[in-house]
C-alpha cells in the first residue's frame, strides 16, 4: 500500500487472531500436559529420575533462547524438512501460512507455559493429593478434580504472560517467510498470513512521512489494544476459576 491514507490493519488483525487462538490450544495442550506428566508422574529416582532433571533443566534453558532461534527451528522443521513415514510423505506446511506459525510461536513460547504449569501444579499441598488417595480416587482421578482446579489460576496466568509474548514477535514471522503485507485476511489454516507486527514492521520502512510518524503509531497503538484486550479476558477468566477454586 503506497498511499498512507489507505492503508488498513485488518488482513492483519484477523492473521494475528487466527495466530493467538492456535497457539493458545497447542500451547496450552501441550504445556499442561507435559508439566502434569513431569510432576505428576514422572519418576524421582535412578536412570529415569535423572533423564526427568535434565529435561527440567533444558526447559528452564529453551525458555531463554533468542525467538529468532525458534524462527530458524521452525524453518527447518516446518518449512524446508522432507521426510518418507511409511506411505506419507512429509514436506512441510508451506511457507508463510496460518499453520506454520502458529507451530513456530508455539514452540516459542511452550518452555514459559510449562514452567509456569510446573509451578502451579507444584504450590497444590500434597495433603490434599494424601485426602483424595484416602478417598478411593485414582491418580488421574486426583489430578483432575483436585490439582488441576486448584492450579488453573497459576497455570492460566503463566499462559497470558507467554501469549503477550507471542503476539508481539516479529522475527519468527520473517524466518518461516510471513508476509510483510496482505490485502485480504487468511481463509484458512495453509493460507498465507501476515500480523500485525510484520505489517508495522513494514511499515516502518517506507519512505513516506505519513507511514513512519502516522500509520506506524496507530498500527502500534492498535496491537497495544489488541494485546490488552485479549489479556482482560483471559484475566477475567483466570479470576472466575481461581474463585471456584477458593
Amino acid at each position: 500500500m503506497s498511499n498512507a491514507a489507505e492503508a488498513g490493519l485488518y488482513p492483519a488483525i484477523i492473521g494475528s487472531i487466527f495466530l493467538i487462538v492456535l497457539v493458545s490450544v497447542f500451547t496450552f495442550v501441550f504445556g499442561v500436559g507435559a508439566a502434569i506428566y513431569l510432576e505428576e508422574y514422572a519418576p524421582d529416582n535412578g536412570v529415569l529420575g535423572t533423564a526427568t532433571r535434565i529435561i527440567n533443566v533444558n526447559i528452564s534453558n529453551l525458555a531463554g533462547v533468542p525467538s529468532v532461534v525458534y524462527g530458524l527451528l521452525g524453518l527447518g522443521i516446518f518449512v524446508n524438512i522432507e521426510a518418507q513415514l511409511g506411505p506419507l510423505t512429509y514436506g512441510g506446511f508451506g511457507v508463510g501460512t496460518v499453520f506454520t506459525a502458529a507451530l513456530t510461536l508455539s514452540l516459542l513460547i511452550l518452555p514459559i507455559v510449562i514452567i509456569s504449569a510446573q509451578e502451579a501444579i507444584r504450590s497444590v499441598p500434597s495433603s490434599l493429593r494424601q485426602a483424595s488417595y484416602g478417598m478411593g480416587a485414582t491418580r488421574w482421578q486426583t489430578i483432575r478434580n483436585v490439582v488441576l482446579p486448584r492450579s488453573l489460576p497459576g497455570i492460566l496466568t503463566g499462559t497470558i504472560l507467554a501469549l503477550g509474548r507471542a503476539i508481539g514477535e516479529t522475527a519468527p514471522l520473517i524466518m518461516i517467510g510471513a508476509a510483510t503485507t496482505k490485502f485480504s485476511p487468511p481463509a484458512g489454516l495453509f493460507s498465507k498470513l501476515t500480523a500485525m507486527p510484520m505489517q508495522i514492521y513494514a511499515w516502518a520502512f517506507l519512505p513516506g512521512e505519513d507511514f513512519r510518524y502516522g500509520v506506524v503509531a496507530a498500527g502500534v497503538v492498535t496491537l497495544l489494544i489488541v494485546m490488552l484486550t485479549m489479556n482482560s479476558v483471559a484475566i477475567l477468566v483466570r479470576n472466575k476459576y481461581q474463585q471456584e477454586a477458593n
